[in-house]
């Protein structure tokens, strides 16, 4: 594996985690911070159309995994990516040097989806999501342990935290590699 990410000139970064842990937030600055390109899977699948419609139950697109590795793949083999998505199990475990999982304190995430207007269903499934740490569970079954990281991101502090971290960890990369 080292051979292969040791091809690229820049890291590879998924950060995942429950709707509303602050992932396109931490992104944004991370990007910013790094030079690195903030890809926002949400937005990719709506603005490009790699989906199989929409769920009404839970009020958005259904993914279609394959359309989405298709269309990502010369640019994650490429480097220099942030992928920000809820979900981390479908995307190819080569694709990643640093897979980031952001957690949130539960009252703070139901306040978050409660203010985005979420429906109960989708709140309170969403929430069990964050109580169980589905997606940190996700990420250890997908990816080589030593990759995957568990961030707090509770507030604003939290996030520009996690954003040094990571920057330090982006500028330290080809070391490591």
């Amino acid at each position: 594996m080292v051979e292969e990410s040791g091809r690229r000139k820049r890291p590879n970064i998924l950060v995942t985690g429950t709707p509303g842990t602050g992932k396109t937030t931490t992104c944004t600055a991370l990007a910013e911070a790094t030079q690195l390109r903030h890809i926002n899977v949400g937005d990719l699948v709506r603005d490009k159309n790699l989906h199989d419609g929409w769920d009404d139950e839970l009020d958005c697109f259904v993914l279609n995994e394959d359309l989405v590795c298709d269309e990502l793949e010369d640019q994650m083999e490429e480097g220099g990516n942030i992928v920000d998505y809820h979900g981390c199990d479908f995307f190819p475990e080569r694709w990643f040097d640093c897979v980031v999982v952001l957690q949130t304190d539960n009252t703070v995430l139901y306040d978050r989806l409660s203010r985005r207007g979420y429906n109960e269903s989708k709140l309170s499934n969403n929430i069990e999501c964050e109580i169980f740490q589905v997606l940190l569970e996700e990420a250890k079954e997908s990816y080589p342990e030593d990759r995957v990281i568990a961030m707090k991101s509770d507030t604003i502090e939290d996030i520009n935290r996690n954003v040094s971290t990571l920057t330090d960890w982006v500028r330290n990369w080809h070391l490591t590699s």
